[in-house]
């Protein structure tokens, strides 16, 4: 029985609706890029930021000039539509609620971010200087900042000695796409054998119907021929007495 997706579409609804009026309200009230608000001491700030990037502040600095944006937003585009094409298909095959709860969420954080990066360099004219047009290249407004320690990692520690550290800063569409990434890596044991045992039963289901048509199917044949059969000696009986 196919499983309506519509409830899950809601969620990620919800969750686009929240993470751009968080947006739009930091852009209003905090007005340019650095502002920063306390909101527990040093340890959790509201800090204005734009992010040309990814999630976290990453960037695709391997693309050269203005092209990183725009490969990057129709990355987005694409894989917004991916999640929202394998949403549809894992209800439809009645795959765990968990599953599709969390990628209801990363696809809402997902749509959220392409939002941002393909509108805002328009609408509130915040694409970096130099791009070859605003469209698709908006900046992400991030604004979450977990700020328990910055400063230089010391010198003998692996790989990252002697840089410089800060809690990467972010929005409530990165948090929804964490969110959904981790609760799925954590159940993915369970999330991904449900529907196998779904599958075999609905198989089985299916199965026992066409085993039970055929059965039907029989019977109705045999009546029909020992019908015919008892019609067939009437007639020979009757023609026997003429």
């Amino acid at each position: 029985m196919f499983r309506s997706p519509y409830k899950y579409f809601l969620l990620t609804l919800l969750l686009i609706v929240i993470d751009q009026l968080i947006k739009l309200a930091v852009h209003r009230y905090m007005m340019y890029e650095g502002n920063e608000i306390e909101v527990f001491g040093h340890w959790f700030k509201l800090h204005y930021v734009l992010n040309r990037g990814m999630a976290f502040g990453m960037e695709l600095s391997f693309i050269p000039g203005g092209y990183a944006k725009i490969v990057l937003s129709l990355f987005r585009l694409a894989a917004m539509f991916g999640i929202g094409y394998y949403l549809v298909r894992l209800a439809s095959r009645k795959a765990p609620e968990g599953l599709l709860w969390s990628i209801a969420a990363i696809l809402g954080g997902a749509i959220g971010n392409v939002i941002d990066s393909t509108f805002y360099g328009k609408l509130l004219e915040n694409n970096p200087p130099g791009s070859p047009t605003p469209w698709f290249h908006g900046q992400v407004i991030d604004m979450f900042f977990f700020d328990p320690y910055q400063g230089w990692i010391p010198d003998w520690v692996p790989l990252w000695g002697g840089t410089w550290y800060s809690t990467p800063i972010f929005n409530f569409a990165d948090a929804a796409i964490f969110c959904g990434v981790v609760t799925i890596l954590i159940f993915q044991n369970k999330f991904f054998e449900q529907p196998k045992e779904a599958e075999i039963e609905e198989s089985f289901e299916e199965t026992a119907d066409k085993i039970e048509n055929i059965n039907n199917e029989e019977i109705s044949d045999k009546v029909e021929n020992i019908v015919i059969e008892e019609n067939t000696k009437e007639e020979n009986s009757d023609s026997t007495k003429e």
